[in-house]
């Protein structure tokens, strides 16, 4: 039985004027909609597994750009929080490949610079840290042991998540603070009084735990005391590896430029300058290109799933040839019988390419939420996937469309 059978009302409406007479070149939008889902509700699974392949591309696509989206309005409000006047100064090698050393008077040096706001500094040392001192000495954990100034936190952008930082009498005594890695590996997830680590061969107290430092993740995994304190108690020298400066917005570039001349004055070439937020606009970047790839994927997926759609709508008309025969018949012209298929085809595209967006959505406001990001939906992702569907759905149905069209009643009826 042909779906013209099951909907007299359909035919009908595809073979009547609007005032009774034959059709003779005219139908409604509302008519053409109910006749083009014929073929669909009358076959579901076979419509469902056409529109699956449509589906999971929109659905890459909203989903990638989707949390492309998230991600830089995230990266964007860090930067906005964090500032992008963090400048970073780190000893280089010599000429010879060695590490080379910065000045003591490095950071007071480099204090004097006019635009300069604050200045912190870190120094490396060869200690290694333990949660208690039955630990065997290879279980390190990669944490290191840094000297570093009292007003720090404030200049990588960072903060005081327990306890309390080093002050002007704990940065002289066996006092340690915790970045928010160091104190996981450690398994120190608060501070109780009298928590003690094991610390270059010294028991050492811990003060605080800091939270991460986005600008200088180098901290995270670093446990930090006075360099007084490393002085007296690990055997630093005094020297400073790492300073943080912040400067004001409108002259990083110039302070840039003369940061390395400030810190070593004899040999500016042993001194590496950087500037930490182009380290996270270069993630952003990198992230871009990846996306490029995902992308790629899902025009695949699209592809896929418009040859699904073609070869359905081409067993549509050949099973339907007795609908097409007759309606042809009773008055339809071939714009008709075109329009039909076409819309059918169309119509299978969109309800797939409404699923991807909605599959696309959820997505990324669970991947989203899971990394407590933003949920940004750029208007191009459902606009987009939307718009690829309808386009490969007139494209995939093209063909069956016009092979419908040119169907003769005589020849199609030769099937009833």
């Amino acid at each position: 039985m042909s779906a013209s059978d099951d909907h007299p009302a359909a035919v009908a409406a595809l073979t009547a004027h609007p005032n009774g007479g034959p059709a003779v070149g005219h139908l409604r939008s509302a008519d053409m909609l109910r006749i083009a889902s014929i073929g669909l509700r009358t076959r579901r699974v076979r419509a469902a597994l056409s529109a699956l392949g449509i589906a999971i591309g929109v659905a890459a696509i909203v989903a990638v750009l989707g949390l492309s989206a998230s991600s830089s309005a995230n990266l964007l409000t860090e930067i906005s929080r964090l500032g992008t006047n963090l400048l970073e100064v780190t000893n280089g090698q010599t000429l010879f490949g060695q590490t080379a050393e910065l000045p003591e008077a490095a950071p007071a040096m480099i204090r004097r610079i006019g635009p300069v706001e604050s200045v912190a500094s870190t120094g490396s040392t060869s200690a290694s840290v333990y949660r208690s001192r039955l630990i065997p000495a290879i279980n390190t954990n990669g944490l290191s042991v840094d000297a570093a100034s009292t007003g720090l936190p404030g200049v990588v952008g960072s903060h005081v998540i327990a306890g309390s930082y080093l002050n002007a009498a704990t940065e002289t005594e066996p006092v340690a603070v915790l970045g928010w890695q160091a104190a996981q590996l450690l398994g120190i997830d608060r501070i109780y009084p009298g928590e003690r680590i094991w610390l270059g061969g010294t028991w050492f107290y811990v003060a605080g735990i800091l939270s991460a430092a986005t600008l200088a993740p180098e901290i995270d995994s670093s446990v930090l005391v006075g360099f007084t304190a490393a002085e007296r108690y690990l055997g630093f020298d005094g020297h400073p590896t790492t300073i943080y400066l912040r400067a004001q917005n409108n002259a990083v570039n110039a302070v840039h430029n003369v940061l390395a001349a400030t810190a070593d004055p004899e040999t500016p070439s042993n001194v590496d300058v950087s500037n930490p937020s182009a380290a996270l606009q270069a993630r952003a970047d990198a992230q871009s290109a990846l996306n490029g790839l995902f992308l790629g994927l899902g025009a695949v997926s699209l592809l896929v799933g418009a040859v699904g759609v073609a070869n359905i709508m081409v067993i549509s008309v050949l099973e339907r040839r007795s609908e097409i025969g007759l309606r042809r018949a009773l008055g339809a012209t071939r714009g008709h019988i075109r329009a039909q298929f076409l819309s059918e085809a169309v119509l299978l595209s969109l309800v797939g390419g409404a699923v991807g967006i909605g599959l696309g959505v959820i997505a990324t406001a669970i991947y989203a939420s899971a990394k407590h990001e933003p949920v940004v939906i750029p208007a191009s992702a459902w606009a987009g996937g939307l718009g690829a569907a309808i386009a490969i759905g007139a494209i995939a149905g093209l063909l069956p469309a016009l092979r419908a069209a040119r169907l003769s009643p005589t020849d199609a009826l030769r099937t009833v």
